[in-house]
């Protein structure tokens, strides 16, 4: 199954993600009777892996400081997951109890996919590939999505470790309810909020849903994405409202990282970008750099 699941994802990578040009990008013009060629030369792949080892620290720093910098709207969107999170609390028991009792009539390979996908080795390992898929095929935009999956994956992981570790909450299957609470106990029967799998599964699912402008392949992507969540709940590894707090803090996460990312790459472009111009005519030959 994980040599399946590793295939795939590499198979729709490259199918649905258009590739850019090579390390030479040549355009050919006619001013003045003169033929130029432009050349943007790339990173080599151990220089590269640099610049993206950059990237992603300089992403994680950036998501746990932003809060300081955050206005009106950004709060309006913390308080209204806050009350989401309030209200399926509020109903925990219920929708729990019905979750489970539907276990049985959902097919095996459907949850055994959702624990498996959402687990952090094998959810580390579909991020790292695409990240060396775009690494090794000089694809600056699966590059580029692998860095953002990498980033959010980090960043909203460090923050439910932390938070299951403070909580301790009681997982559903341990029949203790949802009002008990054992912090910083360390044991596994102890660690239900937020859902770590749902956290690996939605940064991945949202960070890729970015790619793509079509309505339904992100419809698609969703449904893939939203079938491991369901499986913590019907394997009472989880209350709704643990996974609904965890895909929104991966929301927020990959959202703000994205546009951090974004944002540096146009001051970038508009900053550094040089154009090398090779000039040709019967009687010249330059290199010309254009910024």
């Amino acid at each position: 199954m994980r040599q399946t699941l590793i295939f795939g994802l590499f198979f729709i990578s490259n199918l649905f993600f258009s590739q850019q040009t090579d390390s030479l990008e040549v355009s050919i013009t006619n001013p003045d009777l003169q033929d130029s060629i432009v050349v943007n030369p790339k990173n080599s792949i151990g220089r590269q892996l640099v610049v993206d080892g950059k990237q992603i620290f300089n992403n994680i720093a950036h998501s746990y400081a932003s809060p300081f910098s955050w206005k009106k709207d950004n709060w309006v969107d913390v308080g209204g997951v806050a009350l989401g999170t309030v209200l399926l609390y509020s109903v925990d028991h219920d929708t729990s109890k019905y979750f489970m009792d539907q276990r049985e009539k959902v097919p095996s390979v459907v949850r055994k996919f959702g624990d498996y996908f959402g687990g952090p080795q094998n959810n580390y390992g579909i991020t790292s590939l695409v990240y060396l898929t775009g690494l090794f095929t000089k694809n600056d935009k699966i590059r580029d999505t692998g860095v953002l999956m990498i980033s959010s994956a980090t960043t909203a992981g460090l923050i439910q470790t932390l938070s299951k570790t403070l909580v301790g909450r009681a997982r559903p299957g341990t029949g203790e309810g949802k009002f008990h609470f054992k912090p910083f106990s360390g044991e596994p029967a102890y660690r239900s909020f937020p859902s770590g799998h749902t956290v690996l599964v939605a940064t991945t699912m949202f960070s890729l849903a970015k790619q793509f402008s079509n309505p339904w392949v992100k419809a698609g992507i969703y449904t893939i994405g939203a079938i491991t969540p369901l499986s913590r709940v019907w394997d009472g590894a989880h209350f709704f409202s643990d996974v609904f707090l965890s895909a929104a803090i991966s929301y927020f996460v990959v959202e703000g990282t994205y546009k951090y990312m974004n944002k540096n790459q146009v001051k970038k472009e508009g900053k550094n970008k040089i154009a090398w111009r090779l000039s040709m005519s019967p009687n010249m030959l330059g290199l010309n750099g254009v910024f």
